[in-house]
C-alpha cells in the first residue's frame, strides 16, 4: 500500500534517518519503536507530508487516506465536544450533495447508451458505496459512542472545547481521526492522556478495525494486544520484526546472541588464517597454499554486528529514613476547589512500606488527593493525618510547570543540593543521560522525556520515606520505564503512584485507590485482578452506555422475526432474514459469555472473552440499525 524507499532525514552534520527503507500494507498493524529521538515522531510527519526528506521518497497510492495524531496539536474552540466531533463527517454530507447532484443530472438526461451517461452511473454506484461504509450508523450515534468509550459522559457532550484541558481536548482529536477511519491511522503515544478503562476501549478498537496502523507508544501491554508487527529504529536504520513487542524483544536477542557468536567464530578463522600466512608466507613450499588463503580472505563476507545504543538509565533511590506506622490517614475527606467539589467522603490510609497506586477517570481527583497529601491542597471537610517524621518527595506530572524553563540542567539541581550531594550532581546527571554539554541546556528546549528525567534526579538529592509520582512515565521509552519500575520496586520506603500504564503498576503496587463517581474506594489486590473485577462490574454498564445516545435507533425487536414490507423487494427479503439470522447468533453468543465470565474458571481468558463481547455488541449494533432501517 505504502513504500518507503532509501529515506534519509539530516540535520547538519547529524543524520536522523540513515536510507530507510520498508512497506506498509493494508493488514500491517505496526509497532514503531526506539529511544527518545530517534526519530519515530519525525517518521510520521514524513508519511503524513508535514516534513520532508533530505532524500529517499515515499510513495502512496492515489486514494489512499492518512490520519495522523501527534503528541502535541491544536485545539479547535467555540464548539460543543459533540459538534466539534461531528465536524469530522463534513465529507459524508458532502458526498450526499455529490450523490444528489449526480441524481439530478441523471434524471434531466435521455442519452441512456451513451459513454457519459454510463461513467454518471459508475461514478453514483462508487459513491453510493463509499457513503454506504461511512453510513454503519447515524454520524451522531458513531460519535457519541466514540466519545462514550473515551471517556467522556453524556452530560459533558455539550461542554464547549474551550473549557477543558489539553488531555480531553486530545481525545476529540482521538475521536474525529477514529471515525474518519483512515487506510493508514498513525497514532504518536495516544495513550497519554487516557485512563485505563479508556485504553482498554481503545485496545479493543484497534484491535477489531481493519486497515492500516503505525503506533508509537511506551505501553508495553498495549503494544503486544494492538500490533502484529515491530519495526524498531536505532541509530538511524531500521529492524523490521513480524510479531508484537514482547516477542521482538526475544528475538531481537536471539539476533544479537547469533551475530555475536558468527562474528567471534569469523574473527578466529580469520586470526588462524592470517598467522598461517605469517608463518608460510617466505616458504616456497606452501606458496600455494598461501597465495589461496590470501584470496579467500580478501573475497571473504565478513560479519556485521549491528549497532546498539547502550546507554541507559541508573537508578537507584537512597535508602529511606525511618517515620511512624501510618505515613498518611483522612477520614470522611472531601477535597475540590471552591468552584468544585471532586470527591467526598473518601476514607484513605497508607502505611510504611505500602506501595499504592490511584487509577481511575481522569478529573476524578488523583491529582486533588496527591495535592493533599503533599500539602498543596487544604482539604474541603472531613481529617486529614500526616504521619511522624515523613519526608516527602514529590514528582508533578506536568514537569514543565514545575521546572524553570530558563534555568540550566545542572542549575536546575545545583539550586537545590545541599551538602557533599553537591560534589556527585555531575554523576547523577550522567545516571539520567545527561552528559557532557547536555548539562548546560537549558530547560526550556529539553524535550518531554528529558523533563520527565530532569524531574526524577531531583528526587535522588534527599533520602525521602515517601514518594509522591504523578504520571511518572509520561514521555519516557521502554526501556526507561522499566528500569525505574525496577528502582521502585526495590525502594524500601512508601510508594503513591498515580498511573495508567498497566505494565508499569503490575507487580509494583499491591494496593489500589480507585477514584469513580465522586468517590474513592480502596481494591487490595494487583491491577490485574482490578481491570478483570472492572470489567465484570461494567458489561452491563457498557450495554447500557451503548443504547443510551442511540434514542433515534430503531427499537430491537425481542424476536426479529417480522415479515418484510409488501413493497419490498425478494432482495430486501432475503437481507432482513439473513440480518435476523446474525442477530440471534450474536446474542447466543453474549449470553453463551456473561454465563462465563460469571463464573469464570482456571482456564478462561477474560481479556479475550471480554473483547469478543464487546466486538459481538459492536456487530449487534450495526445489524440492528441495518435491520431497523430494511424494516421501515
Amino acid at each position: 500500500m505504502i513504500s518507503i524507499d532509501s529515506l534519509t532525514v539530516a540535520y547538519g552534520g547529524f543524520t536522523l534517518l540513515d536510507g530507510v527503507s520498508f512497506h506498509i500494507s493494508e493488514k500491517d498493524k505496526i509497532g514503531l519503536v526506539g529511544k527518545n529521538g530517534a526519530g519515530k515522531s519525525t517518521l510520521m510527519k514524513l508519511l503524513c507530508g508535514l516534513q520532508s526528506p533530505t532524500s529517499g521518497q515515499i510513495d502512496i497510492p492515489p486514494g489512499v487516506t492518512v490520519g495522523y495524531l501527534p503528541q502535541i496539536m491544536a485545539h479547535n474552540r467555540g464548539r460543543s465536544v459533540l459538534d466539534e466531533t461531528m465536524t469530522v463527517f463534513s465529507e459524508t454530507a458532502d458526498l450526499e450533495a455529490r450523490i444528489a447532484a449526480v441524481t439530478q443530472e441523471l434524471s434531466e438526461r435521455t442519452d441512456y447508451e451513451s459513454p457519459e451517461y454510463l461513467a454518471l452511473i459508475e461514478l453514483l454506484s462508487e459513491l453510493n458505496d463509499r457513503l454506504s461504509v461511512s453510513h454503519g450508523e447515524p454520524p451522531e450515534v458513531q460519535a457519541r459512542k466514540t466519545l462514550l468509550g473515551l471517556g467522556f459522559k453524556e452530560e459533558e457532550f455539550s461542554r464547549r472545547t474551550e473549557t477543558l484541558s489539553q488531555g480531553w481536548n486530545m481525545r476529540i482529536e482521538l475521536a474525529k481521526i477514529l471515525l474518519r477511519d483512515p487506510d493508514l491511522l498513525m497514532l504518536d503515544e495516544p495513550t497519554n492522556h487516557l485512563d485505563i478503562e479508556s485504553i482498554e476501549w481503545l485496545e479493543g478498537y484497534l484491535k477489531a478495525r481493519r486497515g492500516a496502523l503505525l503506533l508509537v507508544s511506551h505501553d508495553r501491554k498495549f503494544l503486544d494486544n494492538v500490533t502484529n508487527r515491530t519495526v524498531e529504529i536505532l541509530l538511524g536504520h531500521i529492524h523490521d520484526y513480524k510479531v508484537p513487542y514482547s516477542r521482538y524483544v526475544e528475538l531481537r536477542a536471539e539476533r544479537m546472541k547469533q551475530q555475536v557468536a558468527a562474528y567471534e567464530n569469523q574473527q578466529r578463522m580469520i586470526e588462524k588464517t592470517e598467522e598461517f600466512i605469517q608463518a608460510f608466507r617466505y616458504k616456497p613450499t606452501k606458496s600455494n597454499q598461501v597465495q589461496s588463503r590470501i584470496k579467500a580472505l580478501e573475497k571473504l563476507e565478513r560479519v556485521q554486528v549491528d549497532e546498539t545504543d547502550n546507554v541507559t538509565l541508573t537508578v537507584k533511590f537512597p535508602p529511606a529514613p525511618r517515620c511512624g506506622d501510618v505515613v498518611f490517614k483522612a477520614t470522611g475527606l472531601s477535597a475540590g476547589y471552591p468552584q468544585k467539589t471532586v470527591f467526598t467522603g473518601a476514607d484513605v490510609e497508607i502505611r510504611r512500606g505500602d506501595k499504592v497506586a490511584f487509577i481511575g477517570r481522569n478529573g476524578e481527583g488523583k491529582t486533588t488527593l496527591m495535592r493533599v497529601i503533599t500539602g498543596e491542597l487544604d482539604p474541603l471537610a472531613g481529617e486529614v493525618f500526616h504521619g511522624y517524621n515523613v519526608d516527602l518527595g514529590y514528582f508533578a506530572q506536568n514537569q514543565e510547570d514545575v521546572l524553570d524553563g530558563k534555568d540550566t540542567v545542572f542549575g536546575t539541581l545545583d539550586r537545590i543540593a545541599v551538602g557533599d550531594v553537591r560534589t556527585k550532581l555531575r554523576d547523577i546527571l550522567a545516571q539520567f543521560l545527561f552528559r557532557g554539554e547536555d548539562i548546560d541546556k537549558r530547560v526550556s528546549v529539553l524535550s518531554g522525556g528529558e523533563r520527565a528525567r530532569l524531574g526524577m534526579a531531583k528526587l535522588m538529592l534527599q533520602r525521602y520515606n515517601l514518594l509522591c509520582l504523578d504520571e511518572p512515565t509520561n514521555h519516557m521509552d521502554i526501556k526507561s520505564k522499566d528500569i525505574l519500575k525496577g528502582a521502585l520496586q526495590s525502594y524500601d520506603g512508601t510508594l503513591i503512584i498515580v498511573s495508567h500504564d498497566r505494565d508499569f503498576l503490575d507487580g509494583l503496587v499491591d494496593k489500589l485507590y480507585e477514584f469513580r463517581d465522586g468517590r474513592v474506594r480502596e481494591f487490595l489486590g494487583t491491577v490485574q485482578e482490578y481491570l478483570e473485577k472492572r470489567r465484570l462490574e461494567s458489561l452491563r454498564e457498557l450495554e447500557r452506555s451503548a443504547a443510551a445516545p442511540v434514542a433515534e435507533k430503531p427499537a430491537k425487536p425481542a424476536k426479529p422475526a417480522a415479515p418484510a414490507p409488501p413493497k419490498q423487494d425478494r432482495k430486501t427479503r432475503n437481507r432482513i432474514s439473513w440480518l435476523e439470522c446474525e442477530i440471534e447468533k450474536l446474542e447466543t453468543r453474549m449470553k453463551e459469555i456473561e454465563t462465563v465470565l460469571s463464573a469464570p474458571g482456571p482456564e478462561d481468558d477474560i481479556m479475550d472473552l471480554t473483547r469478543e463481547y464487546l466486538e459481538c455488541k459492536r456487530d449487534l449494533d450495526a445489524k440492528t440499525d441495518e435491520w431497523g432501517s430494511l424494516s421501515l
